[in-house]
């Protein structure tokens, strides 16, 4: 077996939409540069995210150098959308978080609400006065997340899709394997591993970054969307559910905290630290 390294590296601008691959990201503190500083809230000021709207897999968002982005779908002229200056904010629900975001153009409304056919709006997280704190159960005083789940950033590996998909062929939804590794919408893809090690590792590093291994990452119906159709089935979570129940949680993935900064490279090595 070679040794572990970077495979693949996934940029998602705005939450829930189509992740976008990248040859090399910035580590910031907070998650990887450009990674979900954007989201889509309703009128309530929640978080619409694909849990809700599985059409939104079918958006993609493209990230520009000073955090603007460029929105495109199928069929669709494409909408620059500059990131807005801090004059108009509100408090939006993340979840079970309350976070001060700043409202879009609203330009970036009609475009996102005309393909969606929902009212919602675009909006941005500007300072780092505005991050989130990690869960204080398993982050440490001062450490922060943008506008990712709960995590700065979410590590799967091939060899555990691998055997994913052996258990996806042997179960009652043969049919829809093999998945791609898209539904799980991770940052760091890991190639050269056993299947499941990453499970018993405690920090790692990717090139020169460090990162603490936090926690399994509890999966959610976004995983049963075909990221291209938007179209749901069954899995992965009836088999996650036979063999990666821990609790409530049905678990793939790996959940990371940096403890620098830096750029990280695919090819670059991963070393279990601990």
């Amino acid at each position: 077996m070679r040794p572990p390294a970077l495979g693949a590296v996934y940029i998602h601008p705005v939450k829930s939409l189509a992740a976008r691959a990248a040859d090399e990201a910035v580590v910031e503190p907070w998650g990887l540069d450009g990674d979900r500083r954007w989201m889509l809230i309703d009128i309530g000021n929640k978080v619409v995210t694909q849990r809700q709207r599985p059409e939104m897999a079918r958006l993609s968002a493209d990230h520009l150098p000073g955090g603007a982005v460029v929105l495109s779908a199928p069929g669709s002229p494409s909408l620059r959308v500059e990131v807005p200056e801090p004059v108009r904010t509100v408090v939006a629900e993340l979840h079970r978080d309350k976070v001060e975001v700043v409202v879009a153009a609203g330009a970036a409304h009609a475009w996102l609400g005309a393909r969606l056919g929902a009212e919602v709006r675009l909006v941005h997280l500007d300072a780092p006065s505005h991050r989130r704190p990690v869960d204080p159960e398993f982050g440490r005083p001062g450490e922060t997340v943008s506008l990712a789940d709960g995590y700065p950033l979410l590590l799967t590996t091939c060899a555990s899709l691998d055997a994913l998909n052996s258990l996806v062929a042997r179960g009652d939804h043969p049919d829809e394997g093999p998945l791609p590794m898209d539904r799980f919408r991770p940052n760091v893809v890991v190639d050269g591993t056993a299947p499941w090690a990453e499970d018993g590792w405690g920090r790692i590093a990717i090139g020169e970054v460090a990162f603490r291994v936090v926690k399994p990452c509890g999966r959610c119906v976004v995983t049963t969307t075909d990221q291209r159709t938007a179209e749901r089935g069954k899995e992965p979570l009836r088999t996650l559910a036979a063999h990666r129940r821990v609790g409530r949680h049905l678990l793939f993935g790996q959940n990371l905290v940096p403890e620098g900064t830096g750029t990280i490279r695919v090819g670059d090595p991963v070393r279990v630290l601990g």
